[in-house]
């Protein structure tokens, strides 16, 4: 997970330096080829394939929307006015959404009343963030799609924990799929903005190289493997270190500067989600299988 926070929190440093060269929609798809191409050159030399079932791909489809075309995209374009830092904060409400979710479709409880707090608390660290009272705020566009685009993500993390954790499939060949069907996806949308004449600069262009290789392919391999170890949920945790990292490294190496209300509202987000990470000694006991409490009841 840290080198997953790692890899996506400077994901937002390298969108926002290939915008000199590219459009958002550009981005958006040259970083799900070059991240789906890794992916199938290491299905390649795993001697694993794409899987054939159609219902399998059905599914595939729907993850892609939420969790590569709708916030690569949206990402792109609130980079355009909103500084790295900043949208790497607004990724940290990915969990905050993901238990708002689970809450509406019943997969959370509601009987956490410490989770519930965190949940009222990390949306008002957003509103502290957006400050739409201040002239100075961000209650921007270019905000408001980073914010879309963090929910979209938390769509996708629940969609993959109830129906794609049981395929049998690898998490390569989950990943592998998911950014194939993603480029497919937004290929379709070109002509929304993919048309654009492109900057040659080189900056832009290995900005764009890095985002797809290591903060797309290689991240969507580790991002899987915690969903297969961790749960779908917990897996959302990582929001917890991509402000640090998107932050440190828009002041270091765009000069992005950031004012005390924004860093104030960062904390209260994390802090927020960390008491939705919280849970009673009674759901605790329930995560623990049979095996597991022989085990414990052992030691």
């Amino acid at each position: 997970m840290g080198v997953l926070a790692l890899l996506w929190g400077s994901s937002f440093l390298w969108i926002k330096i290939a915008l000199t060269s590219f459009s958002p929609v550009q981005i958006s798809l040259i970083r799900t080829v070059l991240g789906a191409v890794v992916l199938l050159v290491l299905l390649r030399t795993m001697r694993q394939s794409l899987p054939r079932q159609a219902a399998t791909w059905r599914h595939m489809i729907f993850v892609a929307t939420f969790g590569c075309a709708i916030p690569f995209t949206l990402f792109a374009v609130g980079g355009q006015t909103v500084d790295s830092g900043v949208s790497g904060v607004l990724n940290a409400t990915t969990p905050l959404w993901a238990v708002f979710i689970g809450l509406t479709l019943g997969s959370e409880k509601w009987s956490n009343p410490v989770r519930l707090i965190g949940l009222v608390l990390g949306f008002a660290g957003v509103l502290l963030i957006f400050a739409p009272w201040e002239k100075s705020g961000l209650a921007s566009w270019g905000a408001v799609w980073c914010l879309v685009a963090a929910a979209s993500y938390a769509i996708a993390y629940t969609y993959v924990g109830r129906y794609m954790d049981k395929t049998g499939l690898s998490t390569q060949q989950l990943s592998a799929m998911q950014l194939v069907s993603g480029a497919g996806l937004i290929t379709l949308a070109l002509p929304a903005g993919g048309f654009q004449p492109i900057t040659p600069h080189w900056s832009g262009f290995v900005a764009v190289a890095i985002l797809g290789i290591f903060g797309t392919g290689v991240a969507f391999i580790l991002n899987y493997r915690v969903i297969a170890d961790e749960g779908a949920t917990t897996a959302t945790t990582v929001g917890y270190l991509l402000p640090v990292v998107s932050v440190l490294l828009g002041a270091a190496f765009l000069g992005e500067q950031l004012n005390l209300r924004v860093v104030a509202g960062m904390l209260v987000v994390l802090l927020g989600v960390a008491m939705t990470r919280r849970q009673t000694a009674q759901s605790k006991a329930d995560a623990v299988s049979p095996n597991e409490m022989h085990d414990l009841v052992k030691r």
